[in-house]
Order: structure tokens, then C-alpha cells, then sequence
């Protein structure tokens, strides 16, 4: 999907990490929520709520899910799922665009 029809936009973004991360929020009819947003190199430890499908759009980045030592590289077109209620690291090599849709 390369377009959202009829949503709603949140107009305050989602800024964390000094800017370095940020994103808006979608809303949609059925009562979903996904973010579009973009990321700078650096490294990033989030935590969830609900579960998380992180479509990386464009870029590239390691990740390390939670449960796990090993990192997991990225690219654009690609994507990961992320438990709810957890931790998870990323290292972003290039500045990245993403989309993460929450499952929960």
C-alpha cells in the first residue's frame, strides 16, 4: 500500500530522541493507529505498548528484538514485528523512513 485514503492526522508530532526521531499519527476509521515517520542515524531502545508491525520504508538499520542477543539488519522495503509490552533496540546506519502500525 503506497497510500492511506480517509484518515485522520494527529497535527502534533511525535518527536523523541532530541528530533532525531519523529513521527505523526494516522487514524483511521475502523479505530486503528499507524505512525509515518523518519528516523536519523543513531541508536534508539523503545518500548511498547500494543504489539508493532515496523515497515522500514526506505533506509537501513539493525534491530534487536526482544528475547534476543543477536541484531538483525533492515532494509527498505522490509519490515519486523515487535512484542507488545516490550523493549527493543535499533541502530539506525541511515537515515530511515518508516511506517509502524499498531496490532494491539
Amino acid at each position: 500500500m503506497t497510500e492511506f485514503n480517509n484518515v485522520s492526522i494527529v497535527k502534533q508530532a511525535n518527536v523523541y530522541f532530541d528530533g532525531k526521531v519523529n513521527s505523526r499519527t494516522i487514524l483511521f476509521a475502523d479505530g486503528s493507529r499507524k505512525t509515518l515517520g523518519f528516523m536519523q542515524p543513531g541508536e534508539y531502545t523503545f518500548n511498547t505498548g500494543a504489539p508493532e508491525l515496523m515497515e522500514i520504508l526506505a533506509g537501513e538499520l539493525d534491530v534487536r528484538l526482544p528475547g534476543s542477543d543477536a541484531w538483525q539488519t533492515v532494509k527498505g522495503g522490509e519490515s519486523f514485528d515487535v512484542a507488545g509490552n516490550a523493549e527493543f533496540t535499533m541502530k539506525v546506519r541511515v537515515a530511515s523512513d518508516y511506517c509502524c502500525s499498531f496490532l494491539g
